[in-house]
């Protein structure tokens, strides 16, 4: 018995840190590279005809600068996207563990209808994450089910079905973990764009009431500000979107997986103890 909650204890231990728990910093250290990108590669002199920033752009890197300081918070944006994606297809990976959950929940049915309980528990510790967790809670109220004496079989089915939901409470977070984030830039890339996009307008609407030829320059620039900003923006949410509905997809996937988990061990302890009343 304590052999095999050592071995299960650092699949816990492991699975309670997957994710980027302080995402803020991640936030944080996007926004610094996307500045000094802004700064330092799209505002070099040499995008610009005569080496001048203020001038006509000469390619897409000075035309993007051009977007003025809203493009970087954007670009900030975008970068939290992408890493807060590969963090979720990392975490969520290992939150299933090693073996697809077909073949794991095979090897714990067949454990559980020879009664060695032992081998479920370790089945679990190697397969690590949160539905081997889950499992292993499960695995566990079946051993104590087995055990107990002097209750109905209906009441045992019921603290194994418990326990199980106790543990997918206890798990659920992991899986979901900075996933708001991604479903906030969904609506902050697009609201951030309008605001670029306002911004430039209100830079085109100047240059025309000043009049005169000379602030064409002006008045392209407004418009190009206001392009880029929009583009990037609606850019950055549709990548937003696309993550967020993935994720979301494939946690309900894992949810419903848990579910089935969850009844099919019940059934199982119900065919397995046809005796008891």
């Amino acid at each position: 018995m304590a052999t095999t909650q050592k071995a299960a204890a650092p699949a816990k231990k492991g699975t309670s840190s997957i994710g980027l728990k302080d995402a803020i910093w991640v936030i944080v250290i996007c926004a610094v590279i996307a500045f000094c990108n802004f700064f330092l590669n799209f505002g070099q002199s040499s995008n610009f005809e005569g080496g001048d920033p203020n001038g006509s752009p000469l390619n897409i890197w000075g035309t993007i600068y051009k977007g003025g300081i809203i493009v970087p918070v954007i670009h900030t944006l975008l970068l939290t996207v992408i890493t807060m994606t590969v963090e979720r297809v990392i975490a969520l990976s290992k939150c299933i563990g090693k073996e697809k959950l077909a073949k794991f929940l095979a090897k714990i049915k067949a454990d559980l209808k020879a009664l060695n309980f032992d081998a479920a528990l370790q089945h679990c510790a190697a397969q690590g994450g949160s539905v081997a967790n889950v499992v292993r809670a499960t695995v566990q109220a079946y051993k104590e089910a087995d055990a107990a004496q002097g209750i109905k079989k209906e009441v045992k089915i019921a603290r194994i079905q418990a326990a199980h939901e106790e543990a997918i409470a206890v798990e659920m977070p992991t899986l979901t973990m900075n996933l708001p984030m991604i479903a906030t830039i969904v609506t902050l890339g697009t609201l951030t764009g309008l605001l670029g996009t306002v911004v430039g307008m209100i830079k085109s609407f100047q240059a025309l009431a000043q009049g005169g030829g000379g602030d064409s320059v002006e008045l392209s620039a407004g418009i190009s500000e206001a392009l880029i900003n929009t583009a990037f923006g609606i850019g950055t949410s549709w990548l937003a979107v696309v993550s967020y509905n993935f994720f979301t997809n494939r946690i309900d996937k894992i949810s419903f997986a848990l579910d089935e988990i969850g009844y099919s061990l019940a059934q199982t302890y119900n065919t397995t103890h046809p005796d008891e009343a």
